[in-house]
This record gives C-alpha cells, structure tokens and sequence, in this order.
C-alpha cells in the first residue's frame, strides 16, 4: 500500500458565504484521510484509544493551491511520509474531479499514554503499528510513494 484514496463530496457546512471551502476544513479532511489509511493497515483508532493510547497532532502544515467548492468531489490522497519510532509523518494531497490539487499538506502525530500523555515508544506499546509503519516509511524513503521531506519539498 502506497498511498490511501478518500473520497469527498463537498458539503455547503464546510463552505464560507462564497461557496469555496474554508481553509479549517481541510484539517478535518486530513484526519478523514488519515483515520482510513489506518483503517486500510488493518489498525482501527477507536481500539488504540481502549488500549489506552492516543496520537495527538504535533503539528500540520497546509500549502493551499486551488480552491474547492460546494458541490464537488474531492479525493484525499494519504500516505505514510516518515516514522522514527515515536513520531509518524502524514502526506496529503487533495484534488479535485479536474485532478487539480487543492492543497498538500503533512501532519506530524506522536504516540502517548492517554493518562499521563507522555510519549511512548511504538515498537514497544504498538509492535503491530510499528512493523506497519516501518514498512511504509522504508517504501516512502525508497520513493515509491508521494513523499517530500520534512522540507516541505515534494519531488
């Protein structure tokens, strides 16, 4: 698995009075996005909170290029860009049904105790995340997906 596909059809609540989608929404997309590839490597978040684990944003940069508007479908491309062992890196990039690209964005997430939220290893908490992610990371670095450094460059 390269990289996940989540479809959107846009709805008028995630507009502004002109009808092009406000800026916010897009954050919600990339969770959208990044909870189904979870879900495509077998993972369902709901469970990792049972466990008592959490993956909090630690950060989320969004570059915006063509705007979307009410009405139309947008797909959320999805990927693993990198992962140490405690932090893991998202890719996103949105398009429209022209295949313009609406925005790219990544999101850095860390694994923490939902009771003390301090910071956990994965391979340690999460064996299962940290096989998967190590091998979608490898297959990132390798250029087989989107990828773009942690410069925000995408190749």
């Amino acid at each position: 698995m390269k990289s996940v596909h989540t479809p959107i059809e846009v709805r008028y609540a995630e507009t502004d009075q002109m009808g092009i989608v406000h800026h916010g929404s897009y954050v919600v997309w990339c969770e959208i996005g990044r909870t189904h590839h979870m879900k495509e490597m077998g993972f369902y978040y709901p469970d990792i909170e049972r466990a008592g684990y959490l993956f909090p944003v630690l950060s989320i940069n969004i570059d915006y290029e063509t705007p979307a508007v009410y009405g139309e479908d947008v797909e959320i491309e999805t990927w693993i860009d990198s992962y140490d062992g405690v932090r893991v890196k998202y890719g996103y990039i949105v398009t429209n049904a022209k295949g313009q690209t609406c925005i790219r964005a990544f999101s850095s997430h860390v694994c923490v105790r939902k009771e003390t939220f301090k910071p956990v290893a994965i391979r340690r908490a999460l064996p299962d995340w940290h096989k998967a992610y190590s091998r979608l990371a490898e297959s990132t670095a390798a250029g087989s997906a989107k990828g773009g450094g942690d410069d925000g460059i995408w190749h």
